[in-house]
């Protein structure tokens, strides 16, 4: 028997779980999680006395399907083990009393504050250390040209930025709308309609459109960067990378941060143009202004000053989204839960720090007097 096996009988207000074969770190995988998920109403006997070898991990694995019987009000027991296999399972136990706790004992409200502002402190560390990595990867690029992945970027510039026009001309359009229409309720009440134009083509090309645009952007490459990444991780593709001498940030990493950074001020630029479309159409409908007359007030009130800080903003949030991908993707541990976990994260972390980047923007623009 080289494999754990169990076998479970019930007789009467018993269930008797018999154990054969080897009960070892290496070969208890397979039925840790079935047995831990039990959940049996009737008392437990586990007959032992089958198990030709026993180490720690059976043996906690034991002890501790017996304390979740007896945690339920249930009597357990464990039979027929060996003396040597018997003494094992004190030392478990007694250690699992001593230093286990942490178990069944709740954080304090001060303690679980402290383990979050530690975790985030770890991921900050983390995080710039991968900056530093990938800085000194870049500089190493530009001595040696070859290693940029010119293709790879191409297909990034793609799959990040041509296929998402039509979602984000759909939420931009509709954005306009939204923004014309709310404006024009209250202007209409100052017999101000007229000013419609400017709130919504300034608000538009300065925040909306590129705010839009990179949450959008977030959503869709933020969290693809970290699955594929992740998926890689997982099946030792980027492992075997190494081993056959090719540097993953060539081939993962800068194609990616390349093809957002030139992909997100155009997609901010074709985002105001369908924002501000969307707000002729909603002003047309709503007050009757002619896309002639909106257009020539455009022109009295939208300075290019605006355009430019818009897209200026596009490389920055690029970045952002780009390294927060790959980084969380980097990140993925060898279990497939953790793809999940971490695209997650990597998008909510996205869009968090593209807000804080564009609310110091504004801040900044707004002492400058820009």
């Amino acid at each position: 028997m080289g494999f754990a096996k169990y076998e479970l009988i019930d007789k009467n207000d018993t269930s008797y779980l018999k154990c054969y074969g080897i009960w070892r770190v290496g070969t208890i995988d397979k039925i840790e999680k079935k047995l831990l998920k039990l959940k049996n109403s009737k008392n437990l006997t586990i007959d032992a006395k089958d198990i030709k070898d026993l180490d720690s991990s059976g043996a906690l694995l034991l002890f501790l399907l017996q304390k979740n019987v007896q945690d339920r009000g249930k009597k357990a027991e464990i039979i027929n083990l060996s003396p040597k296999h018997k003494r094992l399972l004190e030392i478990v136990k007694n250690n699992f009393i001593q230093n286990g706790k942490d178990f069944k004992t709740k954080r304090s409200f001060l303690e679980a504050v402290g383990k979050s502002v530690i975790d985030v402190i770890n991921y900050l560390i983390d995080f710039v250390g991968f900056i530093g990595e990938l800085f000194v990867y870049t500089l190493s690029m530009f001595k040696n040209p070859k290693n940029f992945r010119f293709k790879e970027t191409v297909y990034f510039i793609q799959s990040a930025g041509i296929s998402a026009l039509p979602i984000i001309g759909m939420t931009s359009f509709l954005v306009g709308v939204v923004i014309a229409y709310q404006t024009i309720v209250q202007l209409n009440k100052f017999g101000a309609d007229i000013f419609v134009v400017d709130a919504s083509a300034i608000s538009i090309t300065r925040e909306l459109g590129p705010m839009i645009t990179a949450i959008v952007v977030a959503g869709r490459s933020a969290s693809s960067f970290t699955a594929e990444i992740g998926a890689m991780k997982l099946t030792e593709e980027i492992d075997a990378m190494k081993t056959m001498g090719f540097m993953p940030f060539f081939f993962l990493v800068i194609p990616r941060v390349t093809a957002l950074i030139i992909s997100l001020p155009i997609l901010i630029f074709f985002s105001d143009m369908v924002g501000i479309f969307g707000s002729m159409v909603a002003t047309r409908a709503q007050i009757g202004l002619s896309f002639e007359i909106f257009i020539n007030r455009l022109y009295e009130v939208l300075a290019l000053k605006h355009y430019i800080i818009g897209i200026a903003k596009g490389p920055f949030f690029a970045i952002i989204i780009a390294l927060i991908g790959v980084f969380h993707g980097l990140r993925v541990s060898q279990d497939t839960e953790s793809i999940g976990k971490e695209t997650t994260q990597s998008v909510v972390n996205a869009i968090f720090f593209v807000i804080v980047c564009d609310a110091l923007f504004s801040i900044i623009f707004t002492e400058l007097g820009i």
